[in-house]
């Protein structure tokens, strides 16, 4: 982008000009939340200034809150400098604890996965993202050098190589354990579904988030669980006290949640939550199981710890993956049970006695030398950028009554629509259009609530498919609310 010369005004000094004239590219939408501003250097010799000049301008721009800086990589717009949508409160769901019902939610989830849509329902890391190629070499590698160890069993726990790597990478969310403490598992699920068995009985109860990730809920229903949804902030995540109040009355046996950017709200617990959760836990001697998936994909700053940090007496279950991160295909995840190891351990090697070595293999010589860190650095940004693009969007063409959530790390964002919003009904007018969407129903544990909320990915790079499948959907938001209007109907 080029930026005209600076015409000097009297009584206001040169970098606040460059700093006003870079906030009304912003402003006017020139420059989108996500972009990346021209170089210091180029920014100077545009601007026929000094390095110091444009050095002031961006940082009273970034004290303005509108920009932010990158290390090695310049500076951006601010993800929600331009939205000016509210967020949605925190939520209410009913208070007792009852039976799953996704009946409705395991129809609508079959059919996420339609390759001729734009697909922004599904909530699928962008392929075009993510290392494929030099993952495919270290997999060929791997068969070429030794053909028979990578179609042989491996050991029931997960191959030592991998569980070392994984050791090593939970230093960065504030955990110190050893291998023989991990159990590799054929993804998250699979982690959740061995630590959910080995510490309930068909009929307890298990406290969740609400809104609450669709495949959570089918593995509650598959084991016979009753759910108590809690009260959940959208940026800070379950409301503690309201757990508390639940753990008083000695009926939960076990809590389950997402800890940084969970699926659909993208809340993240900060430190002070997290102790103050594990705390309880220990007070009450009811276990958690930890999904933390999505815990790399910060957008700024360092990761944020998982909850098994605060973890000093085994109770923290923790599962998580490289689905959203390197590769879904490899299905390669890690269970870390704490106090209920012989138990998990015993369930993993029952339902599934071996996971397949070449792909434990190749996350572990990805790990090793692959750049990783790198990949990740990249994969934030151009997720930050993504979400960005899709706040301004849904800014632009939804009606002016949306509150969107604004995540600090991941790639889900949840709509909330006026009360008496059909969003069943816009998921079905989207799919007649060739778009897909997640209608808030599927996250709901009775089946009946957030009938009025829609979960978007944001994964996909920006481009003109994606940008008039938004228009579209906007569109017949508004459609709708107009006819709940002319009808008497609107809130």
């Amino acid at each position: 982008m080029n930026i005209s010369p600076i015409a000097l005004e009297k009584n206001q000094v040169l970098y606040e000009q460059v700093a006003e004239r870079l906030q009304a590219l912003i402003t006017e939408g020139t420059l989108k939340p996500g972009d990346r501003l021209p170089s210091v250097r180029k920014l100077r010799e545009q601007l026929s200034v000094s390095t110091s000049t444009v050095l002031e301008a961006y940082r009273l721009l970034e004290d303005r809150g509108l920009i932010t800086a990158r290390p090695q990589s310049g500076y951006y717009v601010k993800q929600a400098a331009l939205s000016l949508l509210q967020e949605p409160a925190p939520t209410a769901p009913p208070r007792q604890a009852h039976d799953v019902d996704i009946t409705l939610g395991f129809h609508i989830n079959s059919t996420v996965r339609d390759q001729n849509r734009v697909e922004l329902g599904a909530a699928f890391p962008a392929m075009e993202l993510l290392p494929l190629a030099q993952i495919n070499r270290l997999m060929g590698k791997i068969m070429r050098e030794d053909p028979e160890m990578a179609h042989a069993y491996g050991p029931p726990l997960g191959c030592i190589e991998l569980r070392v790597e994984l050791a090593r990478r939970m230093l960065n969310c504030g955990c110190s354990l050893a291998p023989d403490q991990l159990i590799v598992t054929n993804g998250t699920n699979e982690a959740m579904y061995c630590a959910l068995q080995a510490i309930t009985q068909p009929g307890d109860t298990v406290a969740v988030e609400s809104p609450t990730y669709f495949a959570i809920l089918e593995t509650m229903k598959i084991l016979g669980l009753k759910v108590l949804t809690l009260p959940t902030h959208p940026r800070m995540g379950m409301s503690l006290s309201h757990l508390e109040d639940a753990l008083k009355t000695g009926d939960l046996k076990a809590i389950l949640l997402v800890s940084n950017f969970s699926n659909p709200l993208g809340s993240c617990m900060d430190d002070a939550q997290k102790k103050s959760l594990v705390d309880l836990i220990n007070q009450y001697d009811v276990p958690l199981i930890e999904d933390d998936v999505y815990g790399e994909l910060n957008f700024e700053g360092n990761r944020p710890k998982a909850i098994k940090a605060f973890d000093t007496e085994g109770r923290v279950i923790y599962c998580a993956s490289v689905s959203k991160t390197l590769s879904p295909g490899l299905q390669t995840g890690w269970c870390i049970p704490g106090r209920y190891y012989p138990q998990v351990s015993k369930l993993k090697s029952i339902i599934n006695m071996n996971n397949a070595i070449a792909p434990q293999l190749t996350t572990a010589a990805f790990l090793t030398n692959g750049g990783f860190d790198r990949h990740l650095r990249q994969l934030r940004r151009a997720y930050q950028t993504q979400m960005g693009r899709m706040h301004q969007a849904i800014s632009d063409y939804f009606p002016v009554e949306t509150r969107v959530t604004r995540p600090t790390g991941g790639h889900i964002l949840w709509l909330e629509m006026p009360k008496g919003f059909d969003a069943l009904r816009l998921y079905q007018e989207a799919h007649a259009q060739q778009i897909g969407i997640a209608p808030g129903i599927m996250f709901s544990a009775s089946g009946k609530c957030y009938g009025n909320c829609l979960r978007l990915n944001t994964s996909k790079p920006w481009s003109d498919p994606i940008e008039r499948a938004m228009q579209t959907l906007g569109y017949l938001a508004k459609k709708q609310l107009a006819e709940q209007f002319l009808q008497g109907e609107a809130p």
